[in-house]
C-alpha cells in the first residue's frame, strides 16, 4: 500500500511509519542527497562555492536561517526550493487547521479527535508543495495576521466565552505547523511584531492574548533582509537576530560567464523572436558588462545594489529592439546591432537608484554612459590597447581607420535601415574590414558587423573617434578633421 493511501491512525501505526521534526527531515533528505551526490538548489548559478554550501550547513545544524543581501540575489528562490528537501507526503489529522502529527496533536480539536476514536481517527495527507507559507513583512502587519487572536463571530457561533480557546482564530504562522515559513524582508517587520516572533524561535511555541493554551509549533524558518533597509527603514532587533540561528550572505554573479547563464535562464523569450534575431556572444557579454559598470559607478547608489533583474529586462528589450526593426524593414531574420542596445535604456533607468549626481545627470543619460562603460571595459579584450601617448614614430593599428574617417564627409548609422543595407554601409569601410581580419580572424561571418560597430564605438571612448546622435540614428567622422577643414 502507498503510504498516502493510508487513511486511519491504525493503519498509519501499523506502517512502521515515524513521524520526525521539519528540521530533522530537511537535514536527513539533505544528508541524503548529498550522499548520492545530488544537486540540491537548482537553477541557481555563482552560489556554488559560497552561499549553497552555507545554506546546506545551516540546514544540517537545524537552524533557522536569515538570507542578508541585496535585492535581485535569488533569496526567495533559495528560500522556496528548501521544499525539495522535504518528504514527498505528510500525514496529519484530517480537519485540523494546523497540520496536527497524529502521533503528537497539539490542538484542541486534534487531540479530542485522537481520544474519541483512537486508532480510528481519520488522517490526511499534505504534499511538500504545500509545506511553504510565504509572507512580505510590510508594516500593516499585525500579530493577529501573523500569530492569531480571538474571533468573536466563531465565539457567538459556538455559544463560548472569549476565555475558551475554541475561540482561537489561528494566523499564517500556527497553520504553517510542520512547514517551511519565509518572512520577506524581516527589517519592514514592526519592532513590536519581531518581538512577537521571540518565543517561537527560542521555545517553539506560541500563546495568544491571555489563555493559558501553549502550542509548541514546529516551524523551520527562513528570513530575507536587504542591508539598505537596516538604515532606510527600520531593522532586526537584536535579541530577534540573536535567536535566528545562521545570517548568509548572498551576492551577485562574480563574473561575465555566470550572469549570462542567469540571463538566458530567466530571461522571457518568444520563440519567434528567437529566430528572428541573431545575437552574438559579444553582445550578450556586453549586456551584462552594463550591471557590472552600475555596481560600481559613482552616479549610482551602492547600498541599493543593481538586481539581476536589470540584465534579465534588458535583454528582452534587446531582442525586442532588432525585432520591432526587422518588422518595420520587412527582413525575415536580423543581425543585432550595437546601435540596438540604445533600446535598454529604459530597462536600466527603472532598475537603479540615483544619487545626486546621477539625478543631476539625467537617468537616461546615466544609463547611456553605463553603456559606454562597457564598451570601453571589454575593448581591450578584442583590440590592441589604445595608447594616451604615442612616440613620433609609432604608427597607432588604428591610423588607417582614423585616416579613412578624414577623408569622408561623415559616416551614417541610421536605426532602421534594412539588413542588406546596413552590411553594405560597414563593408564600405576597408581599414575597419582589415582590422577586423587582423585581431578578430576566427570571428563567426555572423558576428562580424557586431564587432564592427563595437570597433566604432570603441575609438569613440578612446577619443580616436567622435560621435554624434541623429533623430534617426548615429553619425560617426573623426575627432578634428571636420574642425580642421572648416578652417
Amino acid at each position: 500500500m502507498k503510504i498516502e493511501n493510508i487513511k486511519t491512525l491504525g493503519e498509519l501505526k501499523k506502517s512502521g511509519y515515524n513521524s520526525k521534526s521539519i528540521k530533522d527531515e530537511l537535514r536527513d533528505n539533505l544528508r541524503q542527497k548529498i550522499t548520492n551526490k545530488e544537486e540540491t538548489f537548482t537553477g541557481i548559478h555563482g552560489y556554488e562555492n559560497t552561499v549553497i554550501p552555507e545554506l546546506e550547513r545551516a540546514i544540517l545544524s537545524r537552524h533557522n536561517i536569515n538570507l542578508l543581501g541585496l535585492r535581485g540575489q535569488a533569496k526567495t528562490r533559495l528560500a522556496r526550493q528548501m521544499i525539495n528537501l522535504l518528504d514527498e507526503w505528510m500525514p496529519i489529522v484530517e480537519g485540523s487547521e494546523i497540520n496536527d502529527d497524529p502521533f503528537q496533536p497539539i490542538s484542541r480539536y486534534a487531540t479530542t479527535l485522537v481520544e474519541e476514536k483512537g486508532d480510528d481517527t481519520p488522517i490526511a495527507w499534505v504534499h511538500r508543495s504545500e509545506r511553504f507559507a510565504e509572507k512580505l513583512a510590510t508594516p500593516d502587519v499585525s500579530v493577529a495576521d501573523i500569530i492569531g487572536d480571538v474571533d468573536p463571530i466563531k465565539a457567538a457561533n459556538l455559544k463560548l466565552s472569549y476565555a475558551d480557546d475554541r475561540v482561537i482564530h489561528f494566523g499564517m504562522i500556527p497553520r504553517a505547523n510542520r512547514s517551511i515559513f519565509v518572512i520577506n524582508e524581516l527589517p519592514d517587520l514592526q519592532a513590536r511584531i519581531q518581538v512577537a516572533l521571540f518565543n517561537i524561535l527560542q521555545e517553539g511555541d506560541i500563546q495568544i492574548r491571555g489563555f493559558k493554551l501553549r502550542l509548541p509549533l514546529d516551524i523551520q524558518f527562513v528570513f530575507t533582509a536587504n542591508p539598505e533597509d537596516y538604515t532606510n527603514r527600520g531593522s532586526i532587533v537584536t535579541p530577534l537576530k540573536d535567536r535566528i540561528g545562521s545570517q548568509i550572505l548572498t551576492h551577485y554573479p562574480d563574473t561575465i560567464e555566470i550572469a549570462k547563464t542567469i540571463t538566458q535562464q530567466e530571461a522571457d523569450m518568444d520563440e519567434r523572436q528567437s529566430n528572428l534575431v541573431y545575437v552574438p556572444e559579444i553582445a550578450k557579454d556586453l549586456l551584462e558588462q552594463i550591471s557590472f559598470e552600475a555596481r560600481r559607478s559613482e552616479f549610482i547608489d551602492h547600498k541599493s545594489g543593481v538586481s539581476a533583474r536589470m540584465s534579465i529586462t534588458a535583454f528582452e528589450n534587446l531582442l525586442s529592439t532588432a525585432e520591432y526593426r526587422a518588422l518595420r524593414t520587412g527582413d525575415t531574420n536580423t543581425l543585432l546591432r550595437l546601435s540596438d542596445f540604445t533600446g535598454v535604456i529604459p530597462a536600466i533607468t527603472g532598475k537603479v537608484e540615483l544619487v545626486y549626481e546621477g539625478e543631476q545627470e539625467g537617468s537616461a543619460s546615466v544609463a547611456l554612459t553605463l553603456i559606454t562603460d562597457a564598451i570601453k571595459t571589454l575593448f581591450p579584450d578584442y583590440f590592441p590597447k589604445v595608447e594616451k601617448l604615442e612616440r613620433e614614430d609609432y604608427k597607432s593599428p588604428y591610423q588607417d581607420l582614423v585616416n579613412w574617417f578624414f577623408e569622408e564627409s561623415g559616416f551614417e548609422l541610421l536605426d532602421d535601415i534594412p539588413e542588406k543595407e546596413y552590411r553594405a554601409k560597414l563593408d564600405s569601410i576597408e581599414p575597419l574590414n582589415q582590422l577586423i581580419k587582423e585581431y578578430q580572424e576566427d570571428l563567426d561571418q555572423k558576428d562580424t558587423y557586431f564587432m564592427k560597430e563595437f570597433l566604432l564605438w570603441g575609438l569613440v571612448e578612446f577619443k580616436k573617434l567622435s560621435k554624434y546622435r541623429l533623430s534617426e540614428g548615429f553619425g560617426f567622422k573623426d575627432l578634428y578633421g571636420s574642425y580642421i577643414s572648416g578652417l
